[in-house]
């Protein structure tokens, strides 16, 4: 591996860009009409526009891709998060055209992607899984029988999903019928795969998903959790590890299913397995995650791995370095998403131009970004500025800076979601960490603007 092609743009590919310099491997930026002027784009050694703003003409076109790898003479893709990271096909056609995909075989990606196959798996080796079908329900006749044996409420999920679209939740026999319906269009015109199966809704969860590395000689390591439940619309807003809830037996007994899971799927990469923990500290297995996230940051600052160097290494055959014994969780850790949305108006996009943007520095700060003062953030991709990572020895002193961050964070030109981390950082049940998964639409449909 010589030159390494990014698939991806914003601030995933400007941290891509970074570790492949730090390894001397070249780089190539590809970007769309509307991100002539993007970060990433000047920090590449070459740079290749692949289409126009929408991302189905641009960062979905997988022609495209491979064509701007012929023409740079890449040797290597890097799918970053998103747009096609977890497209088999696309992993497929890159195998297929000798090129190095940057993450597992399209073979493991297709088996994790489709979430029947994946809890199949995981019930395999043993890990514990929410109740459910067994696969996809075909029919309203059988899926109605399905529901009422396990109870509700109960979900209706894509088996294609992604991104909490294809989710429906049915509460009844009444409303069974409508929601089944409606999961499986919206699977349709999302995923063109309208395929459904059912599974216990459990009541007031937490979000916690474990990072894995596993490479191509048969070593796996667990890297600790991180807890995600901080979220709106099943989207992520703050993620912190360690998990406040979790101890020392509960981690381990994760990190073991979490590599079990991926050992049986033969995974060479960096990935996450994601879990649901009960009121009672039970956790089951939810999805796995076949790509770097964009919570890695907590990871890597808890315990000082570099995971997109390590995923790098990986795909170039070498062996994992680090053994479970090794790994040391350092400290306490937040990332707070900095998006260009109005919290004080439902969290409504605000895409336009930054007319200053002064990041937050000093210690036990980190800010990973690819925007810059005068950088105009497109309508046509995600809304994320930055994320803010801080660091503290415990949960209250990495509160305490990541206050003092928000306060130094200075951007003007569009509504940020400042407002809502500062809110937020004062909140009891986020202080007392009682809340679980549902907290901010509750807060939201109560009519809570965020503001103090």
């Amino acid at each position: 591996m010589q030159k390494v092609l990014i698939a991806n743009r914003g601030e995933i590919a400007v941290r891509i860009i970074r570790a492949c310099h730090d390894l001397g491997l070249q780089t190539v930026a590809v970007y769309s009409e509307a991100d002539a002027e993007a970060m990433h784009v000047h920090h590449a050694d070459e740079a290749i526009c692949i289409g126009e703003a929408p991302s189905a003409k641009s960062y979905l076109k997988i022609p495209n891709i491979i064509a701007a790898c012929e023409i740079t003479s890449a040797d290597a893709v890097h799918p970053g998060y998103g747009f096609l990271s977890e497209n088999s096909n696309f992993a497929s056609i890159c195998e297929s055209s000798g090129l190095t995909f940057i993450g597992p075989s399209s073979k493991t990606i297709a088996l994790l992607g489709d979430k029947a196959m994946a809890k199949a798996t995981a019930k395999s080796v043993k890990c514990p899984v929410i109740p459910g079908s067994e696969g996809i329900v075909r029919d309203l006749e059988s899926a109605l029988k399905e529901a009422q044996k396990f109870g509700y409420p109960i979900f209706i999920k894509a088996v294609a999903g992604g991104g909490g679209k294809g989710i429906r939740i049915a509460y009844s026999d009444e409303d069974f019928a409508q929601k089944f319906i409606q999961a499986r269009t919206e699977a349709e015109v999302s995923f063109n795969n309208p395929d459904v199966y059912l599974e216990k809704m459990i009541v007031n969860p937490r979000h916690v998903e474990v990072q894995v590395m596993g490479d191509k000689h048969g070593n796996y390591v667990y890297l600790g959790e991180r807890d995600c439940t901080i979220q709106r619309r099943r989207q992520k807003l703050i993620e912190e590890a360690p998990s406040p809830l979790v101890n020392e037996s509960l981690r381990k007994k994760m990190g073991q299913c979490a590599v079990e899971i991926v050992k049986a799927a033969k995974y060479h990469s960096v990935g996450t397995v994601e879990f649901l923990l009960d009121e009672k500290g039970h956790f089951y297995f939810m999805e796995v995650n076949t790509r770097i996230q964009v919570e890695h940051t907590v990871t890597e600052e808890l315990t000082g791995v570099d995971l997109v160097q390590q995923q790098i290494r990986i795909a170039q055959g070498e062996k994992l370095t680090l053994r479970q014994k090794d790994v040391q969780l350092n400290g306490h850790i937040f990332e707070l998403r900095i998006n260009a949305e109005n919290p004080a108006q439902g969290f409504a996009p605000s895409p336009g131009q930054l007319e200053h943007y002064i990041p937050p520095g000093g210690p036990h700060v980190r800010v990973d970004s690819a925007c810059y003062g005068g950088y105009r953030i497109p309508p046509n991709y995600d809304s994320m500025i930055a994320k803010l990572i801080v660091k503290g020895r415990n949960r209250e002193e990495a509160i305490a800076h990541a206050k003092r961050a928000l306060k130094e964070f200075h951007i003007a030109g569009v509504h940020t979601t400042i407002p809502f981390h500062q809110y937020m950082l004062e909140d009891k049940r986020f202080l007392s960490h009682e809340y679980t998964i549902g907290y901010i639409d509750q807060l939201i449909a109560e009519g809570c603007n965020f503001t103090r």
